[in-house]
Protein backbone atom coordinates (compact mmCIF):
# COMPACT_ATOMS: atom_id res chain seq x y z
CA UNK A 1 0.00 0.00 0.00
CA UNK A 2 2.82 2.36 0.77
CA UNK A 3 4.58 1.44 -2.48
CA UNK A 4 1.48 2.24 -4.55
CA UNK A 5 1.07 5.64 -2.87
CA UNK A 6 4.70 6.48 -3.60
CA UNK A 7 4.22 5.69 -7.36
CA UNK A 8 1.14 7.93 -7.60
CA UNK A 9 3.00 10.76 -5.94
CA UNK A 10 5.97 10.42 -8.37
CA UNK A 11 3.65 10.49 -11.38
CA UNK A 12 1.94 13.64 -10.18
CA UNK A 13 5.33 15.27 -9.72
CA UNK A 14 6.44 14.54 -13.34
CA UNK A 15 3.17 15.65 -14.96
CA UNK A 16 4.01 19.41 -15.10
CA UNK A 17 7.35 18.64 -16.72
CA UNK A 18 5.68 16.60 -19.51
CA UNK A 19 3.14 19.31 -20.19
CA UNK A 20 5.84 21.95 -20.60
CA UNK A 21 7.77 19.74 -23.09
CA UNK A 22 4.63 19.21 -25.24
CA UNK A 23 3.91 22.92 -25.28
CA UNK A 24 7.41 23.70 -26.51
CA UNK A 25 7.11 21.10 -29.28
CA UNK A 26 3.85 22.57 -30.52
CA UNK A 27 5.35 26.04 -30.56
CA UNK A 28 8.33 24.90 -32.73
CA UNK A 29 6.00 23.08 -35.12
CA UNK A 30 3.85 26.17 -35.63
CA UNK A 31 6.88 28.32 -36.27
CA UNK A 32 8.23 25.87 -38.88
CA UNK A 33 4.85 25.70 -40.64
CA UNK A 34 4.65 29.46 -40.81
CA UNK A 35 8.15 29.75 -42.25
CA UNK A 36 7.73 27.03 -44.97
CA UNK A 37 5.44 28.96 -47.43
CA UNK A 38 7.92 31.77 -47.58
CA UNK A 39 10.71 29.35 -48.46
CA UNK A 40 8.67 27.69 -51.25
CA UNK A 41 7.79 31.05 -52.70
CA UNK A 42 11.45 31.92 -52.84
CA UNK A 43 12.25 28.79 -54.82
CA UNK A 44 9.28 29.20 -57.14
CA UNK A 45 10.31 32.66 -58.24
CA UNK A 46 13.09 31.27 -60.48
CA UNK A 47 10.71 30.59 -63.41
CA UNK A 48 11.82 27.00 -64.08
CA UNK A 49 15.44 27.16 -62.91
CA UNK A 50 15.91 25.39 -59.55
CA UNK A 51 16.88 27.79 -56.81
CA UNK A 52 16.16 30.79 -59.08
CA UNK A 53 19.16 30.21 -61.49
CA UNK A 54 19.17 30.52 -65.29
CA UNK A 55 18.57 27.35 -67.32
CA UNK A 56 21.48 26.35 -69.61
CA UNK A 57 20.29 25.73 -73.18
CA UNK A 58 21.73 25.25 -76.65
CA UNK A 59 20.56 27.69 -79.31
CA UNK A 60 20.70 28.14 -83.06
CA UNK A 61 19.81 31.07 -85.34
CA UNK A 62 16.82 31.15 -87.68
CA UNK A 63 18.23 31.47 -91.20
CA UNK A 64 16.65 32.64 -94.46
CA UNK A 65 18.31 30.81 -97.35
CA UNK A 66 17.66 29.12 -100.68
CA UNK A 67 16.21 25.67 -100.12
CA UNK A 68 15.66 23.16 -102.94
CA UNK A 69 12.31 21.43 -103.25
CA UNK A 70 13.06 17.80 -104.05
CA UNK A 71 11.45 14.38 -104.31
CA UNK A 72 13.25 11.21 -103.26
CA UNK A 73 12.66 7.88 -104.95
CA UNK A 74 14.31 4.53 -105.57
CA UNK A 75 14.71 3.57 -109.23
CA UNK A 76 16.24 0.93 -111.45
CA UNK A 77 18.75 1.63 -114.18
CA UNK A 78 17.95 0.29 -117.64
CA UNK A 79 19.83 0.36 -120.92
CA UNK A 80 19.01 3.24 -123.24
CA UNK A 81 18.73 0.73 -126.10
CA UNK A 82 18.81 -3.07 -126.03
CA UNK A 83 19.41 -5.09 -129.22
CA UNK A 84 19.05 -8.86 -129.52
CA UNK A 85 21.28 -9.70 -132.44
CA UNK A 86 20.03 -12.45 -134.80
CA UNK A 87 21.09 -13.69 -138.21
CA UNK A 88 18.93 -12.94 -141.23
CA UNK A 89 20.26 -15.92 -143.21
CA UNK A 90 20.98 -19.55 -142.41
CA UNK A 91 24.59 -20.69 -142.56
CA UNK A 92 27.60 -21.94 -140.66
CA UNK A 93 29.32 -19.50 -138.32
CA UNK A 94 32.93 -19.15 -139.45
CA UNK A 95 34.29 -16.43 -137.13
CA UNK A 96 33.51 -14.32 -134.04
CA UNK A 97 35.23 -10.91 -134.06
CA UNK A 98 34.72 -9.67 -130.47
CA UNK A 99 35.04 -10.73 -126.86
CA UNK A 100 31.88 -11.15 -124.85
CA UNK A 101 31.36 -8.49 -122.20
CA UNK A 102 33.37 -5.87 -124.11
CA UNK A 103 32.34 -2.59 -125.66
CA UNK A 104 31.59 -2.54 -129.39
CA UNK A 105 31.00 0.32 -131.79
CA UNK A 106 28.22 0.92 -134.26
CA UNK A 107 29.01 -0.84 -137.54
CA UNK A 108 31.73 -3.03 -136.02
CA UNK A 109 31.69 -6.59 -137.51
CA UNK A 110 30.81 -9.15 -134.85
CA UNK A 111 30.09 -12.43 -136.72
CA UNK A 112 30.91 -13.87 -140.12
CA UNK A 113 29.03 -16.76 -141.71
CA UNK A 114 30.43 -19.02 -144.43
CA UNK A 115 30.20 -16.89 -147.56
CA UNK A 116 30.72 -19.59 -150.18
CA UNK A 117 27.11 -20.79 -150.57
CA UNK A 118 25.92 -17.21 -150.89
CA UNK A 119 28.62 -16.30 -153.39
CA UNK A 120 27.58 -19.28 -155.52
CA UNK A 121 23.92 -18.26 -155.30
CA UNK A 122 24.86 -14.76 -156.43
CA UNK A 123 26.83 -16.07 -159.41
CA UNK A 124 23.94 -18.31 -160.40
CA UNK A 125 21.49 -15.41 -160.26
CA UNK A 126 23.85 -13.28 -162.32
CA UNK A 127 24.13 -16.04 -164.95
CA UNK A 128 20.38 -16.35 -165.26
CA UNK A 129 20.16 -12.60 -165.60
CA UNK A 130 22.75 -12.61 -168.37
CA UNK A 131 20.89 -15.34 -170.28
CA UNK A 132 17.56 -13.56 -169.99
CA UNK A 133 19.17 -10.28 -170.95
CA UNK A 134 20.34 -11.79 -174.23
CA UNK A 135 16.93 -13.28 -174.94
CA UNK A 136 15.19 -10.04 -174.09
CA UNK A 137 17.51 -8.10 -176.41
CA UNK A 138 16.79 -10.53 -179.25
CA UNK A 139 13.05 -10.36 -178.59
CA UNK A 140 13.13 -6.58 -178.67
CA UNK A 141 14.89 -6.66 -182.07
CA UNK A 142 12.37 -9.12 -183.49
CA UNK A 143 9.50 -7.03 -182.17
CA UNK A 144 10.96 -3.96 -183.88
CA UNK A 145 11.23 -5.80 -187.22
CA UNK A 146 7.69 -7.18 -186.83
CA UNK A 147 6.38 -3.67 -186.22
CA UNK A 148 8.03 -2.42 -189.44
CA UNK A 149 6.64 -5.31 -191.48
CA UNK A 150 3.19 -4.84 -189.97
CA UNK A 151 3.14 -1.18 -190.88
CA UNK A 152 4.06 -2.12 -194.43
CA UNK A 153 1.28 -4.71 -194.48
CA UNK A 154 3.61 -7.64 -195.00
CA UNK A 155 2.56 -9.63 -191.88
CA UNK A 156 -0.69 -10.20 -190.10
CA UNK A 157 -1.64 -8.27 -187.00
CA UNK A 158 -1.72 -11.49 -184.95
CA UNK A 159 1.91 -12.26 -185.78
CA UNK A 160 2.93 -8.72 -184.84
CA UNK A 161 1.16 -8.89 -181.47
CA UNK A 162 2.74 -12.27 -180.72
CA UNK A 163 6.22 -10.84 -181.27
CA UNK A 164 5.44 -7.80 -179.10
CA UNK A 165 4.03 -9.93 -176.24
CA UNK A 166 7.06 -12.21 -176.30
CA UNK A 167 9.41 -9.23 -176.00
CA UNK A 168 7.42 -7.78 -173.08
CA UNK A 169 7.41 -11.16 -171.30
CA UNK A 170 11.17 -11.50 -171.58
CA UNK A 171 11.56 -7.94 -170.28
CA UNK A 172 9.51 -8.83 -167.20
CA UNK A 173 11.63 -11.95 -166.72
CA UNK A 174 14.72 -9.79 -166.90
CA UNK A 175 13.33 -7.51 -164.14
CA UNK A 176 12.75 -10.57 -161.96
CA UNK A 177 16.32 -11.67 -162.61
CA UNK A 178 17.60 -8.29 -161.48
CA UNK A 179 15.62 -8.65 -158.22
CA UNK A 180 17.01 -12.16 -157.71
CA UNK A 181 20.55 -10.87 -158.18
CA UNK A 182 19.91 -8.08 -155.69
CA UNK A 183 18.50 -10.56 -153.16
CA UNK A 184 21.49 -12.85 -153.60
CA UNK A 185 23.84 -9.91 -153.13
CA UNK A 186 21.92 -8.86 -150.01
CA UNK A 187 22.10 -12.38 -148.54
CA UNK A 188 25.84 -12.32 -149.14
CA UNK A 189 26.05 -9.08 -147.18
CA UNK A 190 24.04 -10.67 -144.37
CA UNK A 191 26.86 -13.16 -143.83
CA UNK A 192 28.68 -10.34 -142.01
CA UNK A 193 26.72 -9.38 -138.89
CA UNK A 194 27.67 -5.96 -137.46
CA UNK A 195 26.67 -4.09 -134.33
CA UNK A 196 23.78 -1.67 -134.97
CA UNK A 197 24.61 0.47 -131.90
CA UNK A 198 27.40 1.53 -129.58
CA UNK A 199 27.17 -0.61 -126.48
CA UNK A 200 28.44 -3.47 -124.39
CA UNK A 201 27.95 -7.10 -125.36
CA UNK A 202 26.55 -9.72 -123.05
CA UNK A 203 27.17 -13.44 -122.92
CA UNK A 204 28.01 -15.08 -126.26
CA UNK A 205 25.40 -17.68 -127.21
CA UNK A 206 27.16 -19.26 -130.22
CA UNK A 207 30.66 -20.27 -131.28
CA UNK A 208 32.54 -20.75 -134.53
CA UNK A 209 31.31 -23.84 -136.37
CA UNK A 210 27.71 -23.63 -135.11
CA UNK A 211 24.89 -23.72 -137.62
CA UNK A 212 23.09 -20.39 -137.41
CA UNK A 213 19.45 -20.30 -138.43
CA UNK A 214 17.75 -17.23 -139.78
CA UNK A 215 15.62 -15.39 -137.19
CA UNK A 216 16.26 -18.04 -134.54
CA UNK A 217 14.42 -17.69 -131.21
CA UNK A 218 17.71 -17.42 -129.32
CA UNK A 219 19.82 -14.34 -130.11
CA UNK A 220 23.49 -14.59 -130.96
CA UNK A 221 24.30 -11.90 -128.38
CA UNK A 222 22.53 -9.08 -126.54
CA UNK A 223 23.97 -5.55 -126.75
CA UNK A 224 23.06 -2.85 -124.21
CA UNK A 225 23.69 0.81 -124.83
CA UNK A 226 25.07 2.19 -121.54
CA UNK A 227 25.86 5.78 -122.52
CA UNK A 228 23.42 7.39 -122.21
CA UNK A 229 21.40 5.31 -119.75
CA UNK A 230 17.96 5.65 -118.15
CA UNK A 231 16.77 5.27 -114.56
CA UNK A 232 13.12 4.27 -114.07
CA UNK A 233 11.39 5.28 -110.82
CA UNK A 234 7.92 6.01 -109.47
CA UNK A 235 6.57 8.94 -107.48
CA UNK A 236 3.17 9.53 -105.82
CA UNK A 237 0.53 10.29 -108.41
CA UNK A 238 -0.84 13.19 -106.33
CA UNK A 239 2.31 15.14 -107.19
CA UNK A 240 1.77 15.00 -110.95
CA UNK A 241 0.31 18.53 -111.09
CA UNK A 242 3.33 20.02 -109.30
CA UNK A 243 5.73 18.01 -111.45
CA UNK A 244 4.16 19.18 -114.70
CA UNK A 245 4.01 22.78 -113.49
CA UNK A 246 7.69 22.89 -112.59
CA UNK A 247 8.69 20.97 -115.74
CA UNK A 248 6.92 23.54 -117.93
CA UNK A 249 9.27 26.22 -116.54
CA UNK A 250 12.57 24.36 -116.83
CA UNK A 251 13.95 20.83 -117.27
CA UNK A 252 13.78 18.82 -114.06
CA UNK A 253 17.24 17.87 -112.87
CA UNK A 254 17.82 14.51 -111.20
CA UNK A 255 20.67 13.53 -108.92
CA UNK A 256 21.56 9.87 -108.48
CA UNK A 257 23.26 8.74 -105.30
CA UNK A 258 25.52 5.71 -104.83
CA UNK A 259 26.81 6.03 -107.48
CA UNK A 260 26.65 9.79 -107.95
CA UNK A 261 25.45 11.04 -111.33
CA UNK A 262 23.44 13.93 -112.77
CA UNK A 263 20.66 13.75 -115.35
CA UNK A 264 17.29 15.14 -116.39
CA UNK A 265 13.73 13.84 -116.48
CA UNK A 266 13.02 12.54 -119.99
CA UNK A 267 9.73 10.69 -119.59
CA UNK A 268 6.52 10.95 -117.52
CA UNK A 269 3.98 8.20 -118.02
CA UNK A 270 0.48 9.13 -119.16
CA UNK A 271 -1.28 6.95 -116.57
CA UNK A 272 -1.20 6.65 -112.79
CA UNK A 273 -0.95 3.03 -111.68
CA UNK A 274 -4.29 2.42 -109.90
CA UNK A 275 -2.88 -0.44 -107.83
CA UNK A 276 -0.08 1.63 -106.27
CA UNK A 277 -1.20 5.22 -106.81
CA UNK A 278 2.17 6.08 -108.35
CA UNK A 279 3.25 7.35 -111.75
CA UNK A 280 6.31 6.12 -113.63
CA UNK A 281 9.08 8.51 -114.63
CA UNK A 282 12.42 8.12 -116.40
CA UNK A 283 15.58 10.16 -116.12
CA UNK A 284 18.39 10.11 -118.67
CA UNK A 285 22.04 10.23 -117.58
CA UNK A 286 25.09 10.71 -119.82
CA UNK A 287 26.90 7.88 -117.97
CA UNK A 288 30.13 8.37 -119.87
CA UNK A 289 32.07 6.67 -117.07
CA UNK A 290 29.59 3.74 -116.94
CA UNK A 291 28.91 4.24 -113.23
CA UNK A 292 25.29 3.28 -113.73
CA UNK A 293 24.62 -0.29 -114.85
CA UNK A 294 21.41 -1.87 -116.13
CA UNK A 295 19.45 -3.49 -113.30
CA UNK A 296 21.18 -1.45 -110.57
CA UNK A 297 18.98 0.02 -107.84
CA UNK A 298 19.58 3.78 -107.62
CA UNK A 299 18.50 6.36 -105.04
CA UNK A 300 17.44 9.45 -107.00
CA UNK A 301 16.50 12.98 -105.97
CA UNK A 302 14.38 15.05 -108.35
CA UNK A 303 14.89 18.81 -108.06
CA UNK A 304 11.55 20.50 -108.73
CA UNK A 305 12.52 24.08 -107.87
CA UNK A 306 14.56 26.18 -105.44
CA UNK A 307 12.70 28.29 -102.87
CA UNK A 308 14.57 31.52 -102.17
CA UNK A 309 14.60 33.14 -98.70
CA UNK A 310 13.00 30.15 -97.01
CA UNK A 311 12.91 30.36 -93.19
CA UNK A 312 14.77 27.35 -91.79
CA UNK A 313 15.49 26.04 -88.30
CA UNK A 314 17.19 22.89 -87.04
CA UNK A 315 14.84 19.94 -86.65
CA UNK A 316 15.66 19.69 -82.94
CA UNK A 317 14.26 23.19 -82.29
CA UNK A 318 10.65 22.26 -83.08
CA UNK A 319 8.65 20.45 -80.40
CA UNK A 320 5.28 18.79 -80.94
CA UNK A 321 2.27 18.69 -78.63
CA UNK A 322 -1.41 17.89 -79.03
CA UNK A 323 -2.03 21.56 -79.78
CA UNK A 324 0.54 21.70 -82.57
CA UNK A 325 4.21 22.51 -83.01
CA UNK A 326 6.14 25.19 -81.13
CA UNK A 327 9.61 26.55 -80.44
CA UNK A 328 11.22 28.54 -77.65
CA UNK A 329 12.61 31.84 -78.91
CA UNK A 330 15.38 33.50 -76.89
CA UNK A 331 14.72 37.22 -76.43
CA UNK A 332 17.39 39.90 -76.01
CA UNK A 333 16.90 39.91 -72.21
CA UNK A 334 17.87 36.20 -72.13
CA UNK A 335 14.35 34.99 -71.40
CA UNK A 336 12.40 32.62 -73.63
CA UNK A 337 9.15 33.13 -75.45
CA UNK A 338 6.79 30.25 -76.30
CA UNK A 339 5.85 30.53 -79.97
CA UNK A 340 3.71 28.30 -82.16
CA UNK A 341 5.00 27.60 -85.66
CA UNK A 342 3.76 26.03 -88.88
CA UNK A 343 6.22 23.62 -90.50
CA UNK A 344 6.00 23.43 -94.27
CA UNK A 345 8.42 20.57 -94.94
CA UNK A 346 11.72 19.02 -93.95
CA UNK A 347 14.88 19.42 -95.99
CA UNK A 348 17.80 17.39 -94.70
CA UNK A 349 18.51 18.31 -91.05
CA UNK A 350 16.45 21.51 -91.19
CA UNK A 351 12.77 22.35 -91.24
CA UNK A 352 11.24 24.96 -93.52
CA UNK A 353 8.87 27.08 -91.41
CA UNK A 354 5.90 28.70 -93.10
CA UNK A 355 4.88 30.98 -90.20
CA UNK A 356 5.81 31.89 -86.63
CA UNK A 357 9.46 32.82 -87.11
CA UNK A 358 11.57 35.30 -89.00
CA UNK A 359 15.20 35.46 -90.00
CA UNK A 360 17.46 36.54 -87.14
CA UNK A 361 15.46 34.89 -84.35
CA UNK A 362 17.31 32.59 -81.97
CA UNK A 363 15.64 29.31 -81.02
CA UNK A 364 16.42 26.70 -78.39
CA UNK A 365 17.56 23.37 -79.81
CA UNK A 366 18.40 21.55 -76.56
CA UNK A 367 17.02 21.94 -73.01
CA UNK A 368 13.37 22.68 -73.85
CA UNK A 369 12.01 20.26 -71.23
CA UNK A 370 13.23 22.49 -68.39
CA UNK A 371 11.76 25.67 -69.80
CA UNK A 372 8.56 27.57 -69.22
CA UNK A 373 7.49 30.82 -70.93
CA UNK A 374 9.48 33.70 -69.50
CA UNK A 375 12.21 31.51 -67.99
CA UNK A 376 15.70 32.98 -67.87
CA UNK A 377 18.33 31.02 -69.79
CA UNK A 378 22.05 30.82 -70.34
CA UNK A 379 22.39 30.35 -74.09
CA UNK A 380 25.21 28.46 -75.78
CA UNK A 381 25.38 28.35 -79.59
CA UNK A 382 24.93 24.91 -81.11
CA UNK A 383 28.43 24.98 -82.57
CA UNK A 384 30.08 25.97 -79.26
CA UNK A 385 32.55 23.56 -77.57
CA UNK A 386 30.81 21.04 -75.38
CA UNK A 387 27.60 21.08 -77.40
CA UNK A 388 26.75 17.60 -78.57
CA UNK A 389 24.40 18.95 -81.20
CA UNK A 390 27.07 21.26 -82.52
CA UNK A 391 29.53 18.40 -82.84
CA UNK A 392 26.94 16.33 -84.63
CA UNK A 393 26.23 19.06 -87.19
CA UNK A 394 29.89 19.68 -87.73
CA UNK A 395 30.44 15.99 -88.47
CA UNK A 396 27.77 16.05 -91.06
Amino acid sequence: MNTRLRRIAATRACLPLLLSVLAAACTDSSATGAARPGGNAGRGGGGGGGGGGAVPVVTAPVVARAVPLTMDAVGTAEAFTTVQLRSQVTGQLSAVHFQEGHDVGKGQPLFTLDRRPFEAALQQAQAVQAKDTAQATNAQAQAARAEDLYKRGLIAREQYETQTAGAASLQATLNADRAAVEQARLNLQYTTISSPIDGRTGALMVHAGDLIRANDANPLVVINQLAPIRVVFSVPGRLISDIRRYQSKAPLHVEAQSPAAAGTVSFIDNTVDPSTGTIKMKATFANGDHRLWPGLFVQVKVLLTTETNAITVPTAAVQTTQDGQYVYVVKPDQTVDFRKVTVQRQQGDDLVVASGLQAGDTVVTDGQLRLTPGARVTARPSDAPGSGEGRGRGAR
